[in-house]
């Protein structure tokens, strides 16, 4: 098993979160990607996104048919001024690669807000460490595991 699946792993042992890993050789680096590999609605992946909220790395956990809204997550989070994290910012703030980075597990704490619209999902699958690893969750526990903030974060379609 490969070290970023191990971490993500034990990191759900401790907060109670069985996770499963499954490897999709087929590739699972965009949201629409491990849909197709899993064979699930685009809405069940968990898009794990690093931004700096006032240069603070946070963590939305978005839908995968949503985009997100970054005024939104500026105010979610308490702050104004909002950037993606580049691949060194996203790594030196969880752990893990973009495309791999999973919903907890990261080696200090960061703060993370779940788009609303994953509570629509009986199960939801996220990123396992690795950009073809995933692991299905309820996404309610999802919620509880990462301690996060529940709030809109979608942007508006058209």
């Amino acid at each position: 098993m490969h070290r970023n699946v191990e971490a993500v792993v034990q990191a759900g042992r401790r907060i109670g979160v069985e996770v499963l890993p499954r490897e999709f050789r087929e590739g699972t680096r965009t949201a629409a990607d491990a849909a197709a590999a899993i064979g699930v609605e685009l809405g069940q992946i968990v898009k794990s996104l690093v931004f700096l909220v006032d240069g603070r790395p946070v963590v939305a956990l978005m839908s995968g048919s949503n985009r997100l809204d970054e005024a939104l997550l500026a105010a979610a989070a308490g702050g104004t001024q909002v950037r993606r994290a580049d691949a060194h910012a996203a790594r030196q703030a969880t752990g893990f690669p973009i495309g791999g980075v999973p919903p907890f597990g990261y080696p200090t704490p960061v703060p993370v807000f779940v788009d609303r619209d994953l509570l629509a999902f009986e199960e939801v699958w996220a990123a396992c460490g690795t950009p073809s690893v995933n692991f299905a969750v309820a996404p309610e526990s999802l919620l509880d595991a990462t301690a996060g903030v529940l709030c809109e974060l979608a942007a508006p379609s058209g």
